[in-house]
């Protein structure tokens, strides 16, 4: 099987195309112009990963809302639970920035913090 992604690993933004046995081994990965390609490649179509950035609700805050990121990348698979997860969750004001608004979400070992401040009324 082959597949072909753009790689987001530098911003060349190189047309890889990956070779992949039947049994999910990587065969051969081309098209990419530094090592980091090959290893985003290889990574992509084994294990991808994404950072995750949205909001959680405040509650008590100047703001309804805080923003917030994962501190790591997340399984791809996993992006729309933790989601779910992230819009049920509310903190108390203030809240500062890089405070955990969500610890070890799905059990991944990587927290929700926050990217800005949100002071108490």
């Amino acid at each position: 099987m082959q597949k072909n992604i753009i790689c987001v690993a530098c911003p060349m933004g190189c047309g890889i195309t990956v070779e992949i046995a039947d049994n999910g081994d990587i065969l051969s990965v081309t098209g990419n112009t530094c090592k980091r390609g090959d290893t985003y490649a290889r990574a992509e179509c084994t294990n991808p990963v994404r950072s995750l950035a949205t909001t959680v609700k405040v509650d008590g805050g100047i703001h309804n809302v805080v923003p917030c990121k994962s501190a790591g990348s997340l399984p791809k698979d996993k992006i729309m639970e933790c989601m779910k997860v992230i819009n049920t969750a509310e903190v108390k004001a203030p809240v500062a920035l890089g405070d955990i608004l969500v610890e070890n979400i799905l059990g991944t070992g990587i927290n929700i913090v926050a990217t800005n401040h949100c002071p108490a009324k």
